[in-house]
């Protein structure tokens, strides 16, 4: 995948230099075009020839025509560049040299059954190494998407999708480029949501009836006049001008309201629009991206018609600072009060569509994010699915590790289904707990893991691994591990839960924590959930002797060669017998 980066850093790197090149032209030629636009009016008034000034009608039709052309290029030029950005980032990512992504540090959850556990959000977490969103929603979504649990069905239609959209390389970053380039935050997105709902429920009919009927009897009093030629008409008609406006004066307020924020909301959905416009012309074939694509639309109309409107409606509005215009077309047809109609339809129309359309813009970026994370990990697999509550994962490995340096492991949970796990600190345990917790989580949203084979049935995941005490609700250590162990007995009441516990009950004597930890065990494997605990008390090992159909001893073994710690990282059968803490207390200097 690293050689298709670079071929993409290198085509959009020639296709920014071309489109630079005729960007700089076309400024080069609008300079000449405006030299010799002045030269044919100095040339007209001097000698009076029509010709001069007819060439200088033409010579402004060119100008405009490259200021269209020259705005365009502008946007192509920023997109290349854009794609040069994003394909320089994933190589500095895949080389291990930076990881230049937004982390979703906004969405740490102290108190997620998981999330925090696991190190989902912050510096150097799962979001910000798979995140390859840039708009406020795509962002949103793909952190309520990790923090979420689906049906097996849900699954399956994810994995399809992310499997699609993984082989759409340019789509996705053409999606994340214009996100990129859109700047959206959740103050933008915040104000298009209000707009959308203000105004609404209002009622303009007697308003909206003297709109059509003023025109009208205008009309007939203008053509009156100049049949008959009583000034009567003439009088009548003025009349109506100057009524006509005061009515806009009077709603003037409501206009310049919608004119004031309109500018605004105008650049925000047209950035919207192009995001709209590519997932509509692009052709999908798993039904989740078809079922997305398909609610671009309100009444058979594609989202994107729909925002061309919107955009026409604020710049017909923005016509009311053309004085004399705004005076004579108003006097004689409200016309500004259509438009304000015309606008309110829309909004009316549209204001739940829009939030429907934002959401596929996110969702679409949220399974792109996940579908890059597949791409640069071709190794990984899509597990199978099942609902027997069966678990069997071949090369398990935590998907934040280098390959190079990863050490995998195969987990079986079909015959006994929890683990006591034990081994010396840094022998891998709290790394093992992780991919599994990590992995799980992934198959539960429809991802790929970091393994070469699974069978899942996807189970909500509870985690207690970094339990830390509470200043603001005045909460010890030891009280806050208890309440999280409540939390997760009380959700393994509902359903089979996936648990991993890692070191319980530090917070309290040896006895005590020993007595503590065999009675969760004996708790939680009584409601049937799947799982494991990490413990340094081989007591707790013995357990396993009373419940040899639930309970299974696992270890990660160290040992001493050449007179240094020598981990493997390898998952054995058993428990852990060899002591690493006083060697290396020793080898130190401690003791």
């Amino acid at each position: 995948m690293r050689e298709k980066y670079e071929e993409l850093l290198i085509n959009n790197s020639l296709d920014y230099q071309k489109l630079n090149k005729q960007y700089n032209f076309l400024g080069i030629l609008r300079f000449l075009v405006i030299i010799s636009l002045l030269a044919l009016l100095i040339y007209y008034f001097k000698s009076n020839n029509v010709v001069f000034l007819l060439i200088s009608f033409i010579a402004i039709a060119v100008f405009l025509v490259l200021i269209k052309f020259h705005s365009k290029l502008s946007f192509k030029r920023k997109l290349a560049k854009t794609l040069i950005e994003i394909n320089e980032h994933e190589l500095a990512y895949i080389k291990r040299e930076a990881i230049p992504f937004n982390d979703g540090s906004e969405y740490i959850d102290t108190k997620h059954a998981y999330s925090y556990d696991l190190d989902f959000f912050g510096k150097d977490s799962l979001f910000q190494n798979i995140n390859r969103t840039a708009t406020y929603i795509g962002k949103a979504k793909l952190a309520a998407l990790l923090q979420s649990h689906l049906s097996n069905n849900d699954i399956s239609q994810n994995q399809k999708a992310i499997n699609e959209l993984s082989g759409k390389i340019e789509f996705r970053q053409g999606i994340y480029a214009i996100a990129k380039i859109a700047n959206d935050n959740k103050d933008i997105y915040g104000k298009l949501i209000d707009w959308l709902h203000s105004n609404q429920n209002k009622s303009y009919f007697l308003l909206n009836l003297f709109s059509f009927v003023s025109p009208l009897v205008i009309a007939i009093l203008i053509t009156l006049y100049f049949t008959d030629g009583s000034i009567i008409f003439r009088y009548a008609a003025t009349g109506l001008f100057l009524i006509n406006i005061t009515v806009l004066i009077a709603n003037i307020k409501a206009i310049k309201r919608e004119i004031i924020g309109g500018s605004v909301i105008d650049k925000i959905i047209r950035n919207y629009s192009l995001l709209i416009k590519s997932i509509e012309t692009e052709n999908f074939e798993t039904d989740k991206l078809n079922h997305l694509k398909a609610k671009l639309k309100n009444n058979s109309e594609l989202a994107s018609r729909q925002i061309e409107k919107l955009s026409s409606l604020f710049s017909q509005l923005d016509s009311l600072f053309n004085l004399i215009g705004a005076f004579i077309t108003n006097g004689l047809a409200l016309y500004h009060i259509h438009v304000f109609r015309n606008l309110s339809k829309w909004k009316e129309r549209n204001n739940q569509c829009v939030g429907e359309w934002l959401n596929v813009i996110g969702e679409i970026e949220a399974l792109g994010s996940l579908a890059n994370f597949s791409y640069n990990n071709p190794s990984f697999c899509f597990p199978e699915l099942n609902d027997d509550h069966k678990i069997e994962i071949h090369n398990l490995g935590h998907p934040l590790i280098e390959a190079a340096t990863r050490i995998d492991n195969n987990v079986d949970f079909s015959k006994q289904r929890f683990i006591v796990l034990t081994g010396s600190n840094m022998s891998g345990k709290s790394t093992f707990l992780r991919s599994l917790g990590v992995n799980m989580v992934l198959a539960g949203i429809g991802s790929a893991i970091c393994a070469t084979k699974a069978n899942i049935s996807p189970l909500n995941v509870w985690v207690s691994m970094r339990v830390s005490d509470s200043l603001e609700d005045n909460e010890s250590y030891f009280f806050a591990e208890v309440k999280r162990l409540k939390e997760i007995m009380d959700n393994s009441e509902k359903e089979t839960t996936f648990i991993l516990l890692d070191e319980i009950l530090r917070g309290t004597n040896s006895e005590d924590k020993h007595i503590g930890t065999v009675e969760v065990i004996k708790k939680l494997i009584s409601k049937g959930v799947i799982g494991a605990i990490a413990t340094h008390d081989l007591k707790v090992c013995l357990t396993t002797d009373k419940h040899p159909e639930t309970l299974v001893n696992k270890c990660f073994e160290v040992e001493i060669v050449n007179n240094e710690l020598y981990f493997d990282y390898k998952l054995r059968d058993g428990i852990c017998r060899n002591k690493s803490a006083t060697f290396l207390m020793e080898k130190m200097g401690v003791i």
